[in-house]
């Protein structure tokens, strides 16, 4: 089901859906909208549609999912906190779904009085050799390096205490990659996973599905804000005219980034309107968006597209630079959940907080596959946005 007649008619409708190059769909008309309902917050972590969402992706019950939002919604407030608490010593941190609280690497030179003031507030601590500043020092490093086409990302890795370098399994004896790995080791601790495919972004042509089209490119609605909504760079350059999924004018890309970043904004006009809603597409009930606090690595995190609809999995880790045959995007998110071509462009969310849109992966989801997304904060602060929230 690509979308609801509910949403045909207008309650939920502008809202963000997924994927990459190519992804589209946004569900809003041409025709005045109804106002919408602005929910108030309450003691339920998150609607029943992301609740069961949960439970279907992840086999939890839905007291296990609602207390794993729980957790992670005190885990996403704590570790701004605990950064500034641990300061220089500070080395990263993650959601552990297994304890369900915070885990804080601190260096060794730690005060005894640091690591009671992060026990204190709830944090689980682990002891590592390297600062996050270290850690991202040598990422830094490694991004001045050339890739070949065979290594699909890389990130620096508290947990690893290395910058981790993503590499395609069959070609990890390849000349170009062998040289890629001595020259990052040679300035920065390096450790090596495999993946099946490399990364790559996610393009469909003019298919239909609720898609926004700009030339013969499909993507789609990342969140809605004031004036417009944000999506993928790679969907259009700046001024290229937006049609709906009705194929009525919306309005033009007004920034755009790719490579380098992958994020873009499109302002919306001719009688097209926003709301702070994710599409459910039927599948779940349709998600208010109420802010954009940063989701840990491990945390939970669920993204709407209009190919693959609703999938969840969770943040593998923050700030990775993904080696594109287009070139290199610094500062995405790496997640675990699945996307396809058409998915470009929509939104990731944890519980009801924006978290960003979708920029490219690999695999699908039948087979399974890894997929990052451009944060959403950093797109608000480089346009000067305000995220249309409940």
């Amino acid at each position: 089901m690509r979308r609801t007649t509910f949403v045909r008619l207008g309650v939920a409708a502008l809202l963000t859906l997924g994927g990459l190059t190519a992804a589209g769909t946004l569900p809003a008309s041409a025709s005045p909208a109804p106002v919408p309902h602005t929910a108030k917050a309450s003691d339920a972590p998150a609607s029943a549609g992301l609740l069961s969402a949960m439970q279907r992706d992840f086999g939890l019950t839905k007291a296990q999912a609602e207390s794993r939002l729980k957790a992670e919604q005190a885990a996403t407030a704590l570790a701004p906190k605990a950064r500034r608490t641990a300061g220089d010593a500070y080395g990263g941190s993650w959601f552990d779904a297994a304890t369900g609280k915070l885990t804080v690497a601190v260096t060794g030179d730690a005060s005894a009085a640091t690591r009671g003031d992060l026990r204190a507030a709830g944090a689980e601590l682990r002891t590592v050799r390297r600062s996050a500043r270290s850690l991202d020092a040598a990422k830094a490093r490694v991004d001045r390096l050339k890739a070949p086409a065979w290594v699909s990302s890389w990130r620096a890795d508290p947990k690893a205490g290395a910058v981790v370098v993503d590499v395609v399994r069959d070609r990890r004896d390849d000349n170009d990659v062998r040289s890629f790995l001595a020259a990052a080791r040679h300035t920065a601790p390096v450790t090596v996973r495999t993946v099946s495919r490399a990364a790559g972004t996610l393009a469909a042509g003019t298919v239909g599905g609720d898609p926004y089209y700009t030339g013969n490119v499909r993507c789609s609605i990342g969140f809605s804000v004031y004036g417009g909504f944000v999506t993928a760079g790679h969907c259009g350059q700046p001024s290229a005219a937006v049609y709906g999924w009705d194929h009525s004018y919306v309005g033009n890309f007004q920034g755009s980034s790719f490579p380098d970043n992958d994020y873009a904004w499109v302002n919306v006009g001719s009688g097209w309107w926003t709301v702070p809603v994710v599409l459910g597409w039927g599948t779940v009930s349709d998600q208010l968006v109420r802010g954009s606090a940063v989701a840990p690595p491990g945390s939970s995190i669920c993204r709407s597209g209009s190919t693959s609809h609703w999938h969840c999995g969770t943040v593998v880790a923050l700030n990775e630079t993904v080696n594109y045959s287009q070139g290199a995007v610094y500062q995405l998110t790496h997640t675990n959940v699945c996307a396809e071509p058409g998915d470009s462009g929509g939104s990731f969310i944890s519980g009801d907080q924006a978290q960003g849109v979708t920029s490219g992966g690999w695999g699908n989801c039948t087979s399974g596959g890894e997929t990052w997304f451009q944060p959403v904060n950093e797109i608000l602060s480089r346009y000067g946005l305000t995220l249309h929230t409940a």
